[in-house]
């Protein structure tokens, strides 16, 4: 804090200390609003400037700006949905109650009753003829919070951003409408929502680091979830035939503009269904949720148009390479010719890739971020796809598909093992080729399930943060997450 700002916190003190003196109560335990202040700009929205309505409202909220006018004087004031004016004449409020409304401070709370009218220059406003402080603030409002530089601060004080930045707010409520959306998509086609565990005792469902914890009670580590696929699949072998979860799961890797530690996953789980029942799903679900959060299929993300109309591409991940990045690859070539070809590509490729890691990690470098609109990737190598069911006609290839929208991975799902012998055999090939940070012990209890047998099935993952930045327009995850995290702030 520097010295200026240090002075206005005193000075703010000293108005507390003075309310408290004079009787006030500058804290108030509640409130009681008639409307919201959209309700108020929606019922008078078309009135003619000039209109004095007759219709009294009481609003509170936080007050953004003070124009004194000598006897008349305007404010501002907002709450989550919206911003109104307030105008207040000293011969309706009196000498004393119209001075101290001008001695609040740009940030206090508070609460306002009036008449609500439209000013001749067609501003709606309210003309106060009571009110009162609900909650003082001390601390000043920034003045340059839009020109920040420092964008960490804006997610480390989200608070602040939140109060300053009205489209930050909007990116919630999207985010929030979303969520509903995909609920209310998945509970009108008979899915039913579940919740597994977050701490699980042995993470599975995905190759990633997990978070560790310990457990007093039971004497053991514990783990975040990395994924809820493992207990998801469970439900299916008891019988519950159409699943979902809106989970947060944790990964303990890097932080980037596309991952964050903590993230929103949608997983689904549909018995007797294969991954082109999930692609269709996949189509009506985020078309849909796209149609109802911008009226269109068509969206703008960062200066790429981009149209969701159906139906979407698909082409299976060596067509893709073959198209893009302009090499042919085949399982028939050797694993050197392989890497040769990678290496050729300028493609790093870590030693203990077999062919279907060479294949995936070319596609990675070279055709991922090629791919804007949306594209279902199909077919991917059997080596990373450890949970997938093979493909009939060819068993190096698995029934998996990802979606890629704007350069990157927004939805991932399979055609799912059903097999438990040849579940075992691939999840112990895991363990031997995996990265040993990114590898576990082998499930035992999923196993034992899937023994009892498990129905075909077809599983989808959607990652509902990345959704939401491209309704928002948002570049980076952290912007659609409410508090992302961030390294520790040194003193």
């Amino acid at each position: 804090m520097n010295s200026e700002q240090g002075d206005l916190l005193d000075v703010r003190k000293k108005k507390l200390e003075d309310l408290i003196s004079s009787g006030d109560t500058p804290y108030k335990s509640s409130f009681l609003r008639t409307h919201s202040i959209s309700q108020i700009i929606e019922k008078h929205k078309d009135i003619e400037p000039g209109t004095h309505t007759g219709d009294e409202a009481v609003i509170a909220g936080r007050l953004m700006a003070i124009r004194r006018h000598g006897k008349a004087s305007f404010a501002e004031v907002v709450d989550t949905t919206g911003r109104v004016q307030l105008y207040l004449a000293i011969d309706v409020l009196g000498e004393d109650p119209y001075e101290k409304f001008l001695s609040f401070d740009i940030g206090d709370l508070v609460g306002v009753g009036g008449e609500v009218f439209k000013t001749k220059r067609g501003e709606l406003s309210i003309a106060v003829k009571e009110f009162d402080l609900l909650s003082k603030s001390l601390r000043p409002l920034p003045e340059k919070w839009h020109g920040l530089k420092d964008i960490e601060a804006r997610y480390r004080q989200r608070y602040l951003d939140l109060i300053m930045n009205p489209a930050v707010v909007e990116a919630f409520k999207i985010k929030t409408q979303t969520i509903k959306s995909i609920r209310a998509f998945l509970d009108d086609r008979g899915f039913m929502e579940v919740e597994t565990p977050m701490l699980q005792p042995i993470p599975g469902g995905a190759a990633a680091r997990p978070f560790i914890t310990f457990h007093n009670a039971l004497d053991t580590d514990l783990y975040l979830r990395i994924a809820p696929e493992l207990y998801l699949k469970r439900l299916i072998v008891g019988g519950l035939e159409k699943v979902y979860e809106l989970n947060k799961s944790f990964r303990n890797e890097g932080i980037s503009v596309k991952h964050n530690p903590e993230f929103l996953m949608l997983e689904v789980y549909q018995a007797y269904a294969d991954y082109n029942d999930m692609m269709e799903l996949t189509e009506q679900l985020i078309t849909g949720a796209v149609k109802e959060m911008v009226g269109v299929t068509k969206i703008d993300y960062q200066g790429e148009t981009i149209d969701f109309k159906t139906p979407w591409t698909r082409i299976t991940m060596l067509d893709a390479i073959k198209k893009y990045a302009g090499v042919e690859l085949s399982f028939d070539m050797s694993l050197d010719d392989l890497k040769k070809m990678a290496g050729d590509l300028k493609v790093e490729i870590e030693p203990r890739f077999g062919k279907g890691g060479v294949i995936c990690e070319i596609f990675e470098k070279k055709v991922e971020h090629l791919l804007m609109q949306p594209t279902f990737v199909l077919d991917y190598p059997s080596e990373m796809s450890p949970l997938a069911r093979r493909c009939p006609d060819n068993p190096d290839l698995t029934e998996r598909f990802e979606l890629m929208v704007a350069g990157r991975e927004l939805a991932n799902a399979f055609s799912e093992l059903t097999d438990p012998i040849d579940q075992r055999k691939r999840l112990e090939e895991q363990l031997k080729t995996g990265r040993k940070e990114e590898t576990h012990e082998i499930d035992e209890s999923f196993l034992h399930a899937m023994e009892y047998g498990m129905p075909p099935t077809g599983g989808l993952g959607i990652g509902i943060d990345r959704l939401v930045m491209l309704l928002t327009d948002s570049p980076s995850i952290r912007d659609v997450i409410l508090f992302p995290q961030l390294r520790p702030q040194k003193d």
